[in-house]
């Protein structure tokens, strides 16, 4: 169990500038990994598995992508007891992101809005952290399943967005548990524009090719899920689905960040630019959930992201139609503690 309560670090941390914050919590989980100060955080894992797209999950909570974009802090996360890790968005080569401030906490909401831009070191950097990491050493017990998440550089046209992800996927193949095509970002101009009818499919059908090759060249085939926005409506949630069948992806993340402000109006910075992510969006996450799963049937992988800050908003995920959760701005509201919670939770709840 963890020898230190996050209910003593968050003052100090939620006191500081809400990136400062961010930054100072990534270089120590990366300075204390695999070291004797990781029991400041560490918690044993909740043992719950399931067989999920030909990996074995051995609890069904998950770290998203966005925390740790650029793969520092694999071995502590994973001391934090989750079942799967996703770290990136990775992008091709290194770039800043957007203007600062770009990171805002609605407390009042236990919500974030952040405007970040796929700030990130770039593939080669990111690779390099994957292959440091001990879980992923030759021999390694860890049962941990990493996630690997890829995007487009924001100064590639649209047009040419597909041949940035196949950079990227060449090169997390080899790494990746399963590699995640994030195309719903509200932070790269014109992204979420590949989630629409024709592009998704060019974009699906060039990487489901590339990834026939990849799976000659390395003797395995890697599961491909695709990360999708909460602001979808009906018809595109059926046009999704239909293409995600098509090009035989592996299962769907769901979702990320909204753009919509309805829950939190009136609250201090609730009008910046960014994504909102945080309690606000389980509803919405939920409810686009529930509509893939009718879409895609069962057996088909869900990975459900948005709004868990309790074990029952994870069980409310999986009850909609979810397999697997995952948590990020609860972790910040929450602390580590969450994890075991919602493992307990869903673990029990069946």
């Amino acid at each position: 169990m963890s020898l230190l309560p996050y209910a003593l670090a968050r003052p100090f941390l939620f006191g500081l500038d809400p990136e400062t914050a961010h930054e100072l919590t990534m270089a120590s989980l990366a300075r204390t990994q695999g070291t004797p100060l990781a029991m400041a955080y560490c918690t044993t894992r909740v043992s719950d598995p399931i067989e999920l797209a030909g990996l074995s999950f051995p609890n069904r909570v998950g770290m998203a992508a966005g925390l740790d974009k650029n793969a520092r802090c694999i071995d502590g996360l994973a001391a934090m007891g989750f079942g799967f890790v996703e770290v990136g968005t990775v992008t091709p080569k290194a770039q800043p992101g957007n203007p600062k401030p770009r990171m805002f906490r609605l407390p009042e909401a236990n919500a974030l809005i952040n405007r970040l831009g796929f700030n990130n070191e770039g593939l080669d950097a990111f690779l390099a952290n994957v292959r440091k990491s001990a879980v992923r050493q030759q021999g390694s017990k860890s049962p941990l399943l990493l996630g690997l998440n890829i995007g487009k550089n924001a100064a590639t046209p649209i047009e040419n967005a597909v041949d940035d992800y196949l950079i990227c996927l060449d090169g997390v193949y080899p790494h990746a548990d399963y590699v995640t095509v994030n195309i719903s970002s509200p932070n790269t101009k014109n992204l979420r524009a590949l989630q629409s009818d024709e592009a998704l499919d060019a974009l699906l059908g060039r990487i489901a090719e590339r990834r026939k090759t990849l799976a000659g060249q390395h003797g395995k085939r890697v599961p491909i899920f695709v990360k999708i926005a909460p602001d979808l409506d009906d018809a595109q949630v059926e046009v999704i689905a239909a293409t995600l069948k098509r090009h035989a992806m592996d299962g769907v993340v769901a979702t990320n960040t909204t753009l919509s402000r309805d829950a939190v109006k009136g609250l201090r910075h609730a009008e910046e630019a960014g994504g909102l992510s945080g309690a606000p969006v389980l509803a919405a996450s939920n409810r686009v959930i529930a509509q893939l799963r009718a879409a895609l049937g069962k057996g088909f992988p869900i990975i459900g992201v948005g709004g868990i800050l309790s074990g029952a908003d994870a069980v409310s995920k999986i009850k909609a139609g979810a397999d697997v959760v995952q948590i990020y701005t609860g972790l910040i509201y929450k602390g580590p503690a969450l994890v075991a919670e919602a493992a307990n939770s869903i673990k029990i709840s069946r």
